[in-house]
């Protein structure tokens, strides 16, 4: 008979333990490592939120601020936070018109989301760059007769936008000026013709002014450095109030505008309250933050899939008539009670 010492029974017992405790841990580490792939191929699988990105043309800076500004605050109030949520890409001609394509194109290969186009003149250049991304525009003129969109109702194509339809109240300025002068008969127009918005509020004037009785100065100006032989000239004239056209040129000399008509003693209206927070007497225009309530509106429909192409164009409901009392003073004018009691602000 053959004996099996206990010693060896024991140890044939523990060898099978450790391999059975061996087998566990090796179950145990794969279904680690299957947990662990499943949940990184699901996080993978996941996508991957993606930030809006909202490019900004323009043609110029302001001294008081940019529409990026404005326009970043009404996307705030929907809910926008940029750095969050939504990104910018801004990008100005700084008054070069002629740059503003090439600029456009810059921001077609960032591959933005929505081009802001800050005037016409800016949306013109950035349709000529791209039919594809949605172009959403504030402008002060006629975005029909410019070949922006097919109607206001109907936009068609990649764009819609805002007008605030200054030319149309070319007739409402004089209208005001007459109030304010009763004896005016000859007012000087400053408009550049090689911008289609300031050309036609020449062309709009017209009209309102024959039925006024007043005549009209052209002074035609597309460079900054003419701006003291023009007025020099409107006064030599006999022009005794002066009218100014909107528009890049404008814009950015409002000061300097406003200090010239007081020099030469000339009542004068603009086209928006910059213009009289400036130093300019009046302003009669659409209020300047409807705009960017509704373009911020445009653009978050817009991100949420909407077509630019079924968003008609919109245009201003609230309308506002400022006086500067300094400038009046300055000028020696007395401001009418009939028109004074219509401003819907008063700068003293």
């Amino acid at each position: 008979m053959k004996v099996i010492s206990s010693a060896r029974v024991s140890d044939s017992h523990s060898d099978n333990r450790k391999s059975k405790i061996q087998n566990r841990k090796r179950v145990a580490l794969f279904a680690i490592v299957v947990a662990f792939t499943v949940c990184v191929a699901r996080v993978e699988a996941q996508p991957q939120t993606k930030v809006p990105k909202i490019g900004l043309l323009r043609a110029r800076l302001t001294a008081s601020g940019t529409s990026l500004d404005a326009l970043v605050r009404e996307l705030r109030a929907i809910g926008y936070v940029e750095g969050k949520n939504i990104a910018f890409e801004s990008r100005s001609a700084e008054n070069k018109l002629d740059r503003l394509p090439a600029l456009g194109d810059e921001l077609v290969h960032l591959k933005v989301d929505v081009i802001i186009a800050a005037a016409m003149e800016e949306a013109l250049a950035a349709k000529s760059v791209t039919g594809t991304i949605p172009i959403v525009f504030l402008g002060g003129g006629d975005p029909v007769a410019r070949g922006l969109v097919d109607s206001l109702a109907r936009p068609g194509g990649n764009i819609t936008g805002f007008t605030n339809i200054s030319p149309g109240l070319a007739g409402k300025r004089l209208e005001l000026l007459k109030e304010t002068i009763p004896k005016l008969t000859r007012v000087a127009v400053l408009w550049n013709p090689s911008v289609s918005s300031s050309t036609q509020v020449w062309k709009e004037s017209q009209l309102p002014a024959r039925d006024l009785g007043l005549q009209l100065y052209s002074m035609e100006i597309s460079r900054v450095d003419k701006f003291v032989s023009a007025f020099n000239e409107a006064t030599k004239a006999g022009s005794t109030a002066l009218v100014v056209a909107g528009g890049p040129l404008t814009s950015s000399n409002q000061k300097q505008i406003a200090e010239l008509a007081i020099k030469n003693r000339l009542p004068s209206i603009y086209p928006d309250i910059r213009y009289a927070s400036a130093g300019g007497l009046m302003s009669y225009g659409a209020d300047r933050g409807e705009p960017y309530k509704r373009i911020a509106s445009m653009v978050d429909k817009i991100l949420k899939g909407a077509k630019p192409a079924e968003l008609p164009v919109e245009q201003p409901t609230k309308f506002e008539l400022v006086i500067n009392l300094k400038a009046a003073k300055q000028i020696g004018l007395t401001i009418p009670p009939n028109v004074l009691v219509r401003a819907d602000r008063v700068i003293k």
